[in-house]
């Protein structure tokens, strides 16, 4: 009895080390893989006046039907028909990773694709109209910590002239900033830009939202 008792002890003392080591290895892989991950924006540029927003939601629906296989995970996109142009924001490994699924999906690769880092979003008030604006600071002018500021200063300055941003992100490599507010018009987010910190963009565009 005695020799079963210390080798069921022992049985035991071996079999949770390794459990741990497992479950260990588990968790490290997990977060190793979700560091792996990057914030990506891609930007189709496509006829001007050709495109609808019906059109690329179910674009959008196909790429979320394949995203998984590559390891895509898209999160939200904004359309603008006038200018043909389309937005998507998602997290990838890669940008190659991004072109697959948007190559397998539907066949229409973006032009650009830009890894930015973003800010602490806000909610959106109600207003319909949605703008994203677009500053081409050039490449290494810009830091997030300087968009940050800037971004601040923004905030302090918005209900002045009744904009809300939401949100910014920025691709320091490439120096550009992109910015999602709401507004009555495009003059109201030059304006508190303007008065904010003087960095006009370069382009404001009013744009459909889709998730």
């Amino acid at each position: 009895m005695k020799s079963l008792i210390v080798l069921l002890t022992f049985t035991a003392l071996s079999i949770i080390p390794f459990h741990s080591i497992a479950q260990t290895n588990k968790t490290d892989t997990s977060v190793r893989n979700a560091k792996l991950k990057n914030l990506y924006i891609d930007v189709h540029q496509l006829e001007p006046g050709k495109v609808k927003y019906e059109d690329v939601a179910k674009a959008h629906a196909k790429d979320l039907a394949v995203e998984k296989k590559y390891g895509v995970n898209f999160i939200k996109y904004w359309v603008n028909e006038e200018k043909g142009l389309v937005y998507c924001l998602s997290s990838s490994v890669d940008t190659e990773s991004i072109r697959k699924t948007h190559a397998e999906a539907h066949g229409l690769l973006p032009d650009h694709i830009y890894q930015v880092t973003n800010g602490q979003e806000a909610a959106s008030n109600g207003q319909k109209n949605f703008f994203l604006d677009v500053h081409y600071l050039g490449a290494g002018n810009v830091t997030a910590k300087d968009v940050a500021a800037a971004h601040k200063k923004d905030l302090a300055v918005e209900g002045k002239y009744g904009v809300n941003f939401i949100n910014y992100w920025v691709d320091e490599k490439k120096g550009v900033v992109m910015c999602l507010s709401q507004a009555k018009d495009s003059a109201s987010i030059i304006q508190t830009h303007k008065e904010a910190h003087g960095l006009l963009p370069a382009v404001v565009m009013k744009v459909k939202q889709g998730e």
